[in-house]
């Protein structure tokens, strides 16, 4: 009896949050409720920590060099696509990059952000690819806790964004997420290519930097609402919710920057370069032994 009257609060408190949902993405896919994101999370969850190890215990790893080469360039080409479409959407097309508020209209700008929100969205699903890789590669120990909370909670808290926020000030982060997105799995597609590649990564020691000029950015946008006179943004909780998460990665790329330059500077130089390289790629993406195992 106690617990039928639990679930009824709970459906009377879904139903009165839901009414403020954006009617226009309503119908769309995994859009209907949060449930079947939730599940798809904790089957990943489970997989990675848990059924996936204990599968590829008694097995030999597999060679993924192809379909990672393939998978890392695909996810180079999405990512530029959204980033073409959040600049036409909104981004380049009128967006102050200061009190910038959701266009629920039905107009053709409106609907192109919403989609392109729920695209970025479904990315998150494809990116935890990254995670499976690894485990059937047998580089369970890059499996942390980090990664596996920042692939898990990017697509919770972002069907929140599609259902309630498809647009505006709160898609800043996600524009920047995919401008570094290019660069990052570039570089892991040419990694996967082979040691005659190496010569042109170069560049894999800025990996780091560039992802704390991105949370800086995240963290001095969002943060610009605190100091607006009149700034009426229909949803101030998610300016909330990106401003914590942009802190919180913040700090912990500060981190591995302490890591790789104050204590990484005794070591010699290619001991430096393989920490640098597990501090900076490792933790956000699941590919940070690509260059190792070829």
């Amino acid at each position: 009896m106690e617990f039928g009257r639990i679930l009824s609060s709970a459906a009377f408190i879904y139903h009165k949050f839901i009414q403020n949902a954006d009617s226009r993405t309503g119908s769309w896919f995994l859009m209907s409720s949060p449930l079947p994101q939730t599940i798809i999370i904790a089957a990943y969850i489970y997989f990675v920590v848990s059924l996936g190890p204990r599968l590829m215990e008694n097995r030999k790893a597999f060679d993924l060099k192809k379909v990672l080469i393939i998978y890392n360039f695909g996810v180079v080409a999405l990512s530029l696509h959204l980033c073409y479409e959040f600049v036409m959407s909104g981004w380049g097309t009128g967006y102050s990059f200061r009190c910038d508020l959701i266009d629920f209209s039905d107009s053709p700008q409106g609907l192109r952000m919403a989609e392109t929100c729920w695209l970025y969205y479904f990315s998150k699903f494809i990116e935890m690819l990254d995670t499976i890789f690894f485990v059937l590669r047998k580089r369970t120990k890059q499996v942390t806790f980090l990664h596996v909370y920042h692939h898990s909670i990017m697509p919770f808290t972002w069907w929140f964004g599609v259902r309630f926020a498809a647009g505006g000030l709160g898609t800043f982060h996600a524009l920047l997420n995919c401008i570094v997105h290019v660069i990052m799995y570039s570089y892991y597609g040419l990694t996967a290519l082979g040691p005659y590649y190496q010569k042109y990564l170069w560049w894999k020691q800025y990996l780091t930097t560039i992802q704390l000029i991105q949370f800086v950015m995240v963290t001095s946008h969002i943060s610009q609402y605190f100091f607006m006179k009149d700034c009426p943004y229909q949803f101030p909780v998610f300016v909330y919710i990106i401003g914590l998460y942009g802190m919180i990665f913040l700090f912990l790329f500060l981190n591995f920057w302490y890591h790789a330059y104050t204590k990484g500077k005794r070591l010699p130089k290619v001991l430096q370069a393989q920490r640098w390289a597990h501090h900076s790629n490792g933790v956000m993406n699941g590919n940070a032994n690509h260059e190792r195992e070829e």
